[in-house]
């Protein structure tokens, strides 16, 4: 393909232990038909990365030793001015799939601020200065914890979950009690934050207690009466993460259910872990993560506790706008991304008009034919990653039902700018 505005690309992949089997993982079918490598049906295949991030290179597919990155500050005007005036000559955002066959970690994202510190305090653990704010959007039924319950909902848990606060002490216990809904969320978040830290602080022993009992007194009451939605979930999260905080932390977040289409956006300072299902996600480029429950990798307790926000109350679910019959924009409140899902029926045509910044198309069903008007289409089929430049219109026709995705800088950034 010679057509230097669409590079195609051989995308990275995870293994991370929380993904699906290879053989029902849609990132392992994916990475599959991109590289056109083989995958093991019992491995676990988390994450499908396309990008420039360090850790997790895309390559030119016309010269599969230069990555996206290298060429791309070799040709930054593919970026477009205001991309390269604002972020350098890379790409701002990373583009992923995700196949989540376990919890994955109660984390959250620093801001700027932070991600600079934590990078210069922390260089092995935090690999860059960067935010990473992100959003996800279902492929299939996504489940999720994020963001804390309101205050009423957090009193019923200490009513009936004992083991809370056994483990955060009937003072603190207390003190939520004792605040009333009138205290407005300036009150609440300084007691929220001391009975979480509390909790999440709390030694390994009093904690395995805690969840062993826990434990048996769900398993207990399953016998009698049927079990609570976020009970159910603690039992699932302990099979998963034994003796794990997270366990328990559970039930401070709030439970959040994405139909296919519907889309998450996660802030800078926000709680949240991923449960279940397959999404793709789109983020500022960094892996910037602090963790403090349900993973074996490091956690870091303290610096989570004093980062969140501590805001009460369910995340807003973007179910995109329409642009055309075919395609659904979502924006998320952070400039360096947006996403477009497109689902295209057998021999129709699409335009994706001139944008001044780069996008990435993913295609993840179906096949069809991609122009930008000055060659001869490019055929495009499932498991195809293109990276497309600034300024280019893309006209895609399809062949059978094509579903794609394309990830691009959010355009409000450039109305603003």
């Amino acid at each position: 393909m010679e057509d230097a505005k669409l590079q195609r690309l051989h995308c990275s992949v995870k293994n991370y232990d929380w993904g699906l089997p290879g053989r029902v993982s849609e990132v392992a079918r994916l990475q599959g038909l991109n590289s056109g490598s083989q995958f093991d049906p019992e491995k676990p295949y988390a994450e499908f990365w396309m990008g420039t991030h360090d850790s997790g290179p895309s390559f030119l597919v016309s010269n599969g030793k230069v990555t996206l990155k290298a060429w791309i500050s070799e040709n930054p005007d593919v970026l477009g001015h205001k991309v390269v005036q604002n972020w350098g000559s890379d790409l701002p955002f990373l583009f992923k799939v995700l196949s989540v066959g376990k919890a994955l970690s109660i984390q959250a994202h620093p801001d700027k601020e932070l991600a600079r510190t934590l990078h210069k305090l922390q260089p092995n653990e935090y690999k860059d200065a960067n935010h990473k704010p992100e959003m996800a959007l279902a492929i299939t039924h996504f489940q999720a914890l994020c963001g804390f319950i309101i205050l009423k909902e957090l009193k019923a848990v200490l009513h009936t979950v004992p083991e809370i606060v056994e483990l955060v002490g009937a003072a603190n216990a207390n003190l939520v009690l004792q605040t009333s809904d009138q205290d407005g969320e300036e009150q609440v978040k300084p007691v929220l934050k001391e009975v979480f830290t509390h909790l999440m602080s709390a030694s390994k022993d009093r904690v395995t207690d805690a969840v062993n009992r826990l434990k048996s007194r769900l398993l207990k009451e399953s016998e009698v009466r049927e079990l609570t939605e976020k009970e159910q979930l603690a039992l699932r999260l302990e099979k998963q993460y034994p003796a794990d905080v997270g366990v328990i932390a559970a039930f401070f977040l709030n439970r959040v259910k994405l139909n296919p289409g519907e889309a998450l956006f996660l802030g800078a300072n926000e709680p949240h872990a991923y449960l279940s299902g397959e999404c793709v996600e789109c983020m500022a480029t960094s892996d910037n993560v602090v963790r403090a429950g349900l993973t074996p990798k490091h956690r870091d307790v303290q610096t989570l506790c004093s980062m969140l926000t501590y805001k009460q109350g369910s995340p807003e679910i973007l179910r995109g706008v329409p642009l055309n019959p075919y395609v659904n924009k979502y924006t998320p409140p952070f400039e360096e991304f947006e996403i477009d899902c497109c689902i295209l029926p057998q021999g129709e045509r699409v335009v994706f008009p001139t944008v001044p910044g780069p996008s990435i198309f993913l295609v993840t069903a179906g096949k069809g034919t991609m122009n930008t008007g000055s060659q001869k289409g490019h055929v495009v089929t499932e498991g195809d990653v293109l990276f497309a430049a600034a300024n280019t219109e893309i006209s895609v026709t399809s062949a059978s039902e094509l579903h794609l995705y394309r990830t691009g800088v959010n355009s409000k950034f450039f109305q603003a700018s």
